[in-house]
């Protein structure tokens, strides 16, 4: 273990981020510096808060099955090459989980049953960044070529991590994005101010230097149909996410000024990294309602306020969180407590149990307003309490209803379950021969952390079926479910 005494002597700290009137003003990241230097000063004593805890039920918390006690006691003993290799031994991409992961493994960590839990995220972020700045990571090219041939579609986290296993196992990777980079939403999907590209980007250098080869601008479906597919490849793995948006059919739909999260956050991202975007949506000096309380919609909102919005108002159908953990969703299960992001800490009003009715429009056919009306705890609208509020833009932030069936898949004719995901079995094996899925697309919408857990899984059973035995990890089958949800 680390510290013996440190989780007696020592309480839970956290980075302290750049003053919001500082960070609204650019895309950097919220940190000064980056995360990972903004923790150094604190890291050690906070790793050393890791307890001799007997059963780490952070392991249950995390898909990836992290190694977290080892790695939080390499850190305390000033051990940076050990932590980063125990890091590296389940998670491929650590920088972009100790960024963006909601930590479930903190809310199942054992000292959290009566006081604030270790800082696991932190101690993640600051062995990755200090490792990247030490040349620490390096390429790992296999040994030896195996001779097969995959074929990953898609190039989000589930993708990249099939990708890189499958490579570092000899067989010759080629992944396909139908944007003009590589990223998927690491890319386009979240802000700079969440997490810098530069983060990705070396990532996938280190990939190209292991021998993976990212072919972008390729729309798998339609530039490159699924029979020249099977064709071309001895296997597929399927990681293209659930990309169909939920959407919200009320009177007014129909009004100018109503867009996809996902069609206002790639034109945003692109922007912050210098291109240039024709008709882009923006916020600046309009009145913008975010629907949908989630990490999406806290994305929508920290970008409006760095365009310079009038106002931002986010809506969510659900009751205010409490503050505290629930009685009914005890350790080590995630609860459900209010959260406050660093977006939410620069501005914008949250609004808890209320339905959008109406939108209202302008006579040039824009929306202009919503029609908003209070719910019960049964989602049924509470009579009399009917009310308007402007907006210039509204953006749905509501999640996702699974992969988009036409092109690919339709071509591919593999079978979907009744929540029109891809089918697979418990080896991540479609119905069709050689074609497999991992991610969001098999999976529906989940959490980056289970992404790479698929990935990584996936590419262990493709190993299997195209060589007949692997000596890839396989952290998790793909129906299986964590403490935590």
């Amino acid at each position: 273990m680390a510290d013996p005494k440190g989780f007696l002597k020592n309480g839970r700290e956290v980075a302290t981020r750049r003053v919001v009137e500082e960070r609204v003003k650019d895309w950097n990241e919220v940190y000064p510096d980056g995360i990972g230097r903004a923790l150094l000063p604190i890291i050690n004593t906070q790793a050393g808060r890791c307890m001799d805890c007997g059963i780490p039920f952070c392991h249950q918390g995390c898909p990836l099955g992290n190694i977290i006690p080892e790695w939080n006691d390499l850190v305390w003993r000033d051990d940076w090459d050990g932590a980063i290799e125990r890091l590296h031994a389940t998670n491929n991409f650590p920088e972009f989980t100790g960024r963006l992961c909601p930590a479930p493994c903190e809310t199942a960590c054992v000292l959290g049953i009566n006081q604030d839990p270790v800082t696991i995220k932190n101690v993640e972020v600051s062995i990755i960044d200090r490792a990247w700045e030490s040349g620490a990571v390096r390429p790992q090219p296999p040994e030896w070529l195996s001779g097969r041939t995959v074929a990953v579609i898609g190039s989000g986290p589930a993708g990249l991590a099939a990708a890189q296993q499958l490579t570092r196992a000899g067989h010759t990777v080629a992944v396909y994005e139908r944007a003009d980079k590589i990223g998927g939403l690491l890319r386009y999907g979240i802000p700079e101010f969440k997490m810098e590209k530069k983060h990705l980007d070396r990532r996938l250098d280190q990939m190209r230097r292991e021998g993976t080869v990212f072919r972008a601008g390729v729309d798998v479906g339609t530039a490159l149909t699924g029979e020249q597919l099977t064709e071309r490849y001895d296997a597929v793995v399927l990681a293209m996410g659930a990309t169909a948006a939920r959407d919200l059919p009320v009177p007014g739909r129909e009004l100018g000024g109503i867009h996809q999260a996902m069609e206002f956050l790639p034109q945003a991202n692109r922007v912050a990294l210098g291109e240039t975007v024709e008709g882009q949506i923006t916020a600046t000096g309009k009145d913008v309602v975010i629907i949908g309380g989630g990490d999406t919609g806290a994305d929508c909102l920290g970008t409006s306020i760095r365009q310079g919005a009038r106002s931002i108002t986010q809506l969510e159908i659900m009751a205010r969180p409490p503050e505290d953990r629930p009685d009914g969703q005890p350790w080590p299960t995630y609860p459900m407590t209010f959260r406050v992001s660093s977006a939410h800490e620069e501005g914008g009003d949250r609004v808890y149990a209320v339905s959008t009715q109406e939108f209202l429009g302008d006579e040039d056919g824009h929306v202009s307003g919503l029609r908003l009306v209070e719910v019960d705890a049964k989602f049924q609208p509470v009579e009399g309490t009917e009310r308007e509020i402007p907006a210039q833009l509204v953006l749905f932030a509501m999640g996702f209803t699974g992969p988009e069936k036409p092109g690919l898949i339709e071509q591919l004719g593999v079978d979907l379950d009744e929540r029109g995901n891809v089918k697979r079995d418990s080896s991540y094996a479609s119905s069709v021969d050689g074609v497999f899925v991992a991610g969001d697309a098999g999976r529906g919408q989940s959490l980056i952390v289970w992404a790479i857990a698929e990935g990584r899984a996936a590419a262990s059973a493709v190993d299997t079926w195209l060589t007949g035995s692997t000596t890839l990890p396989s952290p998790i089958g793909p129906h299986e479910r964590p403490l935590v949800v």
